[in-house]
């Protein structure tokens, strides 16, 4: 082909010409059959380019293929580089060998085969070795792969030994916090002492959500003064701020203490 395109191109060449294309072409050919060398035994063209490759179940060797040696529990990969070979599932390799992985009582190989173990549900692992879960009243086997392996019911708490029912005061509730002492106190109550004390809203005051704090606001046009709220004197020109407990200045005016005064 490639000197039927050269003939088309130089047309009526003269003989000089002629031959000095054609040993470009010949060096071309020794080229490429150089980088590739000669195919051994048991070896196939490359698909692309020049060169050749081993078949399977052969691996190259210098310029040779030497079939690959695979041991017991074990499958050729295929590959030319390499060990050629993998071990099976269910085994590890260990001094070109494959060894059967050892599971111990209540466990399953996971789904790579390739050694890691996990412990069936009801067994938490210890060392090398799955034991079982000592569920304790009021409690149940959970999912977890780390800890006892069991949590607490509802209305119980995890202690050293087992789950512990938690005591809910008067006007309180249980919630489903892990910390804490397991409980909250209904709207209008707060925790203290190991109880819910009710909240002593003064008169212009209201109930807040908050946590901290003494759980009730003044409302609007009144501010806190001790445990009640008082009516908010506003100065000449100002107003109620955004909060609605406190006053700001009219602009142009600024705040010096109790009152607005120009700029």
């Amino acid at each position: 082909m490639f000197m039927t395109r050269m003939r088309n191109r130089l047309g009526r060449a003269s003989g000089p010409l002629m031959v000095v294309v054609c040993l470009a072409a010949a060096a071309v050919r020794v080229s490429g059959a150089e980088h590739g060398g000669a195919a051994p035994a048991n070896s196939s063209p490359e698909k692309y380019g020049s060169g050749w490759t081993c078949n399977r179940g052969f691996q190259r060797s210098g310029g040779a293929c030497v079939a690959t040696k695979v041991p017991d529990h074990a499958y050729p990969t295929g590959e030319s580089h390499g060990r050629g070979w993998a071990c099976e599932h269910g085994y590890r390799e260990e001094d070109q060998a494959c060894l059967a992985i050892q599971i111990p009582a209540n466990a399953y190989l996971n789904s790579f085969g390739d050694g890691s173990w996990t412990c069936r549900r009801g067994y938490r692992q210890v060392a090398a070795k799955c034991v079982s879960v000592n569920v304790p009243p009021n409690g149940y086997l959970s999912n977890a792969t780390h800890g006892p392996g069991w949590e607490c019911e509802r209305g119980f708490r995890a202690t050293r030994d087992g789950c512990m029912a938690v005591n809910v005061p008067l006007n309180g509730y249980l919630t489903d916090s892990s910390y804490g002492p397991g409980w909250k106190c209904d709207r209008g109550y707060r925790a203290g002492g190991g109880e819910c004390v009710p909240i002593q809203v003064p008169a212009n005051g209201h109930l807040t959500d908050s946590s901290h704090g003494s759980g009730w606001k003044c409302e609007r046009g009144y501010q806190v003064s001790g445990d009640g709220c008082v009516e908010l004197q506003l100065p000449e020109n100002a107003h109620l701020g955004y909060s609605g407990n406190d006053w700001e200045c009219n602009r142009p005016y600024r705040r010096l203490r109790d009152r607005c005064i120009p700029r």
